[in-house]
């Protein structure tokens, strides 16, 4: 019996963001990870994403929906 490595389970679960827009050409993800949240393009997914406080998205979304 061989014993693998064990695979990450700290990768985040990205989900597309309500506000993209529908023809796929504006997609923003965005993951929930410890207390933070990160955020990527998902037309290009070798750019690196990058995370902000929960407070700080919290108020960027708060501003962004009025």
């Amino acid at each position: 019996m061989t014993n693998s490595p064990a695979q990450p389970t700290d990768r985040p679960d990205w989900y597309k963001s309500s506000y993209s827009e529908g023809s796929g050409n504006a997609c923003v993800e965005v993951a929930i990870q410890a207390s933070k949240v990160l955020v990527r393009d998902s037309k290009d997914l070798t750019t690196p994403y990058f995370g902000v406080s929960t407070a700080a998205w919290s108020a960027f979304v708060d501003h962004a929906t009025r």
